[in-house]
């Protein structure tokens, strides 16, 4: 029997990461779940997949991430795409920078991400090439003074993707990033609010996480250059906001 092709998806238990990983197991991939504290979401969504299994470290620690994709890299035959999109979206503002938010978003957005992308791109084996993918935010064009040091970490994030690319060793590997706009209810809002902050861009439409995920698959085939950022957000980059949608549409 054929091996599956292997693929990781960090914060995969839940929300856009859930998604993505929906997508590649429909898709034929055996789907490693990387979860934080949502143990029960992850069992449950590798339950339903046809070939999937489950993972977990702690994110905010130096040395858990690259230690899981090492075991990973020992055991898995054909790694061939990871996509880190776990990430922590806490409030402060460029008036007001709290350091407690910012060492959790450096380290959870930006420091483990790379180094663990890092890890797969020496250690993973694959027959094809590598895809390291990062999950940015399409506030890396429409930046605003909201959630100042979840965006300064996009923004470190964001900045691998050339450096990595340049990097390489293998001219097969690839590394991309996808930049989504508003797509879930997040930090204190309720469903009906996304009704009208999440449409705030050129297209008026909500962006959802199968776009998310269908721009993984896409990527995964390696058929763009290594180091290009895919924005999947209705065209929401392309406006100048002064603030969150969050509190845009509240005003």
């Amino acid at each position: 029997m054929r091996t599956r092709p292997a693929m990781l998806v960090t914060g995969g238990a839940k929300r856009i990461g859930a998604a993505i990983a929906r997508a590649f197991g429909e898709a034929g991939w055996h789907v490693v779940i990387h979860y934080g504290r949502s143990r029960d979401q992850a069992e449950a969504l590798a339950a339903e997949l046809p070939s999937a299994e489950i993972v977990s470290c702690d994110l905010n620690d130096w040395d858990q991430g690259p230690a899981m994709v090492a075991q990973l890299a020992e055991r898995l035959e054909d790694w061939r795409v990871l996509v880190n999109c776990a990430g922590v979206f806490d409030l402060d503002t460029s008036r007001d920078l709290e350091p407690a938010v910012f060492e959790a978003a450096m380290q959870v957005n930006a420091a483990t991400p790379a180094r663990i992308g890092q890890t797969f791109l020496a250690r993973a084996r694959s027959t094809t090439g590598r895809r390291l993918i990062h999950v940015t935010d399409q506030k890396l064009e429409n930046p605003n003074p909201d959630f100042f040091s979840y965006t300064m970490s996009k923004h470190a994030l964001a900045s691998t993707v050339p450096m990595l690319s340049m990097a390489r060793e293998d001219a097969r590997d690839r590394i991309y990033a996808i930049a989504p706009g508003a797509i879930l209810a997040s930090h204190d809002q309720t469903e009906a609010e996304t009704e009208v902050s999440h449409r705030m861009n050129l297209l008026h439409r909500k962006t959802t996480p199968h776009d998310i995920a269908g721009a993984a698959l896409f990527l995964a085939g390696g058929w763009l250059a290594s180091g290009e950022t895919i924005f999947v957000d209705s065209g929401q980059h392309l406006l100048a906001q002064e603030r969150d949608v969050l509190f845009l549409a509240r005003q």
